[in-house]
C-alpha cells in the first residue's frame, strides 16, 4: 500500500473527524474550528475557486492544525485536486468512488488519500486501487450513503478483510459512547456529520437545524438523486411526504427518472447547485442533492434534502463546533 510523506492526519490531539458535508455545508469555518479544537476539520466540495478559498480560511482558524478536504467523485475536476495539492490539504476523502488517477496523484503530492466504503469487497477495491485509508460507513449515517449495515458491524469486518490499513469509523456517532464503540471494533477515529450539522459555524438554514433537532426519525430515499442517484438518509419535509412512502421509498417513475439523470454530474457545473435548489418546489419532482443552506429562502426547506443520521433523534441543540468535539471525546 502507498505510503505518502505527510501523514499529519495521524496527529490529531482528538480521534474526532467532522463529515466534508457537501453543498456548501461544511466551509472553511466549520473546518477550521473542529481542527482548532483538536479534531479533524474537512471542508466539503465546493466549486474548485471557492473550495481554494474555504480551505484558506480554515487553515486560517485551525491554528496549525491539519485539515481535509472530501471530493465527491461524480463531480470531480482536476482544478480540484490543483486546489488540494497547493493549498494544503493534509487529507482527502473520496466520497462515490476511488479512480485510480486522483489517488496516484494526490499521493504523488504527499497527500494521503482515504475512500468512503460500505462493504468488505467495497475495501478490497479501494485498497487496490491505492487508498491510503478507509472511511467505512453504516446505514445509520446521514448524507449520502454507501453503507449497508451498521456502523459498528461494517468496521469489525472490514477491520479483518484489510489488515493494517487505517480505519474511520462513520454513521451513528452522537456522543463519546459512540466514539468508544467504534475505536473497539478497530477504527482509529469517528466521523461525525450531524452532530456538526447542529453546530453554528454549519450554513445550513436555521430551519433546517431546527427540523433535525425536532426528527423523531430519518428515512433513506433516492428522491433528492436528479444528477446524483446515490441512496441519502433524510428528514421527512413536504416532498418527501408527497413523493414518498412511509419507508422512503420514492414513485417508480421518480426513481428511474433519477437513475437516468446520472450523467449530468460530469455536465453540469458544480455551482449551478445552489441556483436549482432555489427553484424547486414541492410539487415539481425534480430534486437536487443541493441542502438548503443560511442564504437561501426558507420555502427551500419544504423542497430540498435535509440530510441527516439517525442520531438526529439523539441530538437537541446547536453547539459551538469546538465544544461538539469536546462532547463528543470520552
Amino acid at each position: 500500500m502507498p505510503g505518502p510523506a505527510n501523514q499529519a492526519w495521524e496527529r490529531i490531539e482528538r480521534p474526532i473527524v467532522q463529515a466534508g458535508m457537501g453543498g456548501g455545508l461544511a466551509g472553511g469555518a466549520l473546518a477550521g474550528a473542529v481542527s482548532a479544537a483538536g479534531g479533524l476539520g474537512t471542508v466539503g466540495m465546493f466549486p474548485p475557486r471557492q473550495l481554494a478559498e474555504e480551505l484558506a480560511v480554515a487553515r486560517r482558524l485551525a491554528k496549525g492544525n491539519p485539515v481535509a478536504v472530501n471530493l465527491l467523485v461524480p463531480f470531480l475536476k482536476q482544478a480540484h485536486l490543483t486546489v488540494c495539492v497547493q493549498g494544503g490539504a493534509a487529507l482527502v476523502v473520496l466520497h462515490g468512488g476511488w479512480p485510480a488517477e486522483p489517488i496516484t496523484r494526490l499521493q504523488a503530492a504527499g497527500i494521503p488519500v482515504f475512500a468512503t466504503v460500505g462493504t468488505v469487497t467495497q475495501a478490497r477495491s479501494a485498497v487496490a486501487a491505492g487508498a491510503t485509508g478507509l472511511v467505512v460507513q453504516g446505514e445509520e449515517a446521514g448524507g449520502h450513503l454507501v453503507g449497508v449495515e451498521r456502523s459498528e458491524l461494517a468496521v469489525e469486518k472490514v477491520a479483518v478483510a484489510v489488515p493494517g490499513v487505517p480505519l474511520f469509523g462513520a454513521g451513528g456517532v452522537a456522543e463519546a459512547e459512540d466514539l468508544t464503540r467504534l475505536q473497539a471494533a478497530g477504527a482509529r477515529a469517528a466521523v461525525a456529520g450531524t452532530r456538526f450539522l447542529l453546530t453554528e459555524e454549519c450554513a445550513a438554514h436555521p430551519l433546517y437545524k431546527a427540523r433535525v433537532m425536532e426528527a423523531q426519525r430519518t428515512v433513506r430515499t433516492t428522491l433528492f438523486g436528479f444528477g446524483w442517484p446515490l441512496a441519502h438518509r433524510v428528514v421527512e419535509n413536504e416532498a418527501v411526504r408527497r413523493w414518498c412512502g412511509p419507508d422512503g421509498r420514492e414513485r417508480e417513475l421518480l426513481y428511474h427518472l433519477n437513475r437516468r439523470s446520472a450523467p449530468l454530474a460530469r455536465i453540469l457545473p458544480l455551482g449551478a447547485a445552489p441556483l436549482l435548489a432555489r427553484l424547486q418546489r414541492p410539487s415539481i419532482p425534480l430534486y437536487s442533492p443541493a441542502p438548503p443552506l443560511a442564504s437561501m429562502p426558507t420555502r427551500c426547506v419544504e423542497a430540498t434534502a435535509l440530510y441527516a443520521g439517525e442520531t438526529a433523534p439523539r441530538l437537541n441543540e446547536v453547539l459551538p463546533a469546538a465544544e461538539a468535539v469536546e462532547r463528543l471525546c470520552p
